[in-house]
């Protein structure tokens, strides 16, 4: 092929297209005609049905003896501080709008209700920090086990009167062989919040007499069963359900908490008991703090 016919064939595609635009320019024209007079078309039809509805919405109210309002036209705006003027009202109109008496216009007007005033209620009384705070009761041990993190922590599952034993991490390996505390009685703090200590929840505390001489379990009297409370005299027992930390309870507590020359478990100079079965008591450290 020679490239003149190259040339021919160029300019013959390229007249070829400019027809093609303009003859998609003519039938985009001529659709857009269309459907501008087909929307022209369907908005009047639209005003119209508007309108036939507005004049039924209005007999109907007046019927019923709603009171028609007069508002402005569109045609009435306000310009340089020039108030708007309403819109005449057609006598068809006027004689849509008399009252007509109905059963709504001889309702009596609602009597304003009256706000009650919200009774303030009194405080709650805050109660004494004392040892009818802490929830004290008997707990046997179940299991012990060393803890798999921890060197000093004993793994303990104790039983105290509840669903299923409690979980409590206790740092007694260097005090108490792990014989000596596998199903045996002890007196547990149960009002603590649970602590995790080393990847496991605490969920209390094995109560102890402690000093630099040695720390020895709390011992509970003989007959006790798990979950048998420990009582004070001369206090209420209401302990929290658990205790806040921010108010330092226990730490509030905790000094007036020692054994006696008789190795009696006290709370200032009142004994720890379990009523009707006897005293909490210490193997052998005398006048050192509990904890």
């Amino acid at each position: 092929m020679s490239l003149q016919n190259v040339k021919t064939n160029a300019v013959l595609i390229k007249n070829t297209m400019d027809e093609l635009k303009s003859d998609l320019k003519v039938m985009n024209e001529k659709y857009n005609m269309l459907l501008a007079q087909q929307l022209r078309e369907e908005n009047a039809k639209l005003v119209q049905a508007v309108a036939e509805a507005k004049k039924k919405l209005i007999l109907l109210e007046t019927q019923n003896g709603i009171k028609q309002i007069n508002v402005p036209s569109r045609k009435m705006c306000t310009h340089s501080g020039v108030q708007a003027q309403p819109e005449k009202v057609t006598e068809e109109k006027q004689d849509l709008e008399k009252p007509v008496e109905t059963k709504q216009n001889n309702k009596k007007p609602k009597e304003a209700k009256t706000k009650k005033v919200k009774e303030t209620k009194e405080p709650i009384a805050e109660l004494p920090v004392d040892i009818g705070r802490l929830d004290l009761r008997i707990g046997h041990i179940d299991h012990v086990e060393r803890h798999p993190e921890a060197d000093t922590l004993y793994l303990l599952k104790i039983s105290c009167g509840e669903d299923k034993p409690r979980t409590v991490c206790s740092g007694l390996v260097n005090h108490v062989p792990m014989e000596k505390l596998q199903d045996r009685y002890v007196v547990l703090l149960c009002n603590l919040k649970p602590v995790k200590m080393r990847g496991i929840v605490s969920e209390a505390m094995v109560m102890c007499a402690s000093c630099d001489k040695g720390v020895e379990v709390l011992m509970p009297p003989p007959g006790c069963s798990p979950g048998d409370l420990v009582e004070c005299e001369g206090y209420n027992r209401n302990p929290d359900a658990v205790m806040n930390p921010k108010k330092k309870i226990f730490e509030t507590v905790a000094p007036d908490l020692h054994t006696n020359d008789s190795l009696l478990a006290c709370y200032k100079d009142k004994i720890l008991t379990v009523p009707g079965k006897g005293n909490i008591v210490a193997e052998t450290l005398k006048n050192v703090p509990i904890k």
